[in-house]
């Protein structure tokens, strides 16, 4: 039996549901959208000026996603003009340390993954 065989061998909903919240995490804006409100809370204006790239459309449909899931909470404060800020959860806040493991091992290993890539494509 393999380390994570466990975990590898879910199946049924259980199965299901970690898949589908994997899916959501690594989205290719959720986990910068995480990381970013690492240090808000942030209105929507200030997360769209602080990812590069992202389009408001998909920001605001990552957004609500990440709610939904309980990953990020939506404030709407009673000011003229109106005020919504967008914070993580302690849920999110778990994921963190997680994330940035991520995103370091991914940092390191850029070289040779695109070497790989390089070399692969070449092949073909």
């Amino acid at each position: 039996m393999f380390r994570y065989q466990r975990l590898c061998s879910v199946r049924g909903d259980q199965g299901k549901a970690i898949r589908s919240l994997l899916d959501r995490i690594a989205d290719k804006w959720a986990l910068l959208i995480i990381a970013t409100l690492h240090d808000g809370p942030f209105r929507f204006t200030e997360l769209e000026q602080r990812i590069p790239g992202i389009s408001r459309r998909m920001l605001t449909l990552t957004l609500r996603n990440l709610e939904r899931d309980g990953l990020v909470t939506r404030t709407t404060f009673a000011e003229v003009p109106p005020r919504v800020e967008y914070e993580l959860t302690d849920l999110a806040q778990s994921l963190i340390a997680h994330a940035v493991a991520l995103a370091e091992w991914a940092g390191e290993h850029v070289p040779v993954i695109e070497a790989s890539r390089t070399a692969y494509d070449e092949r073909f």
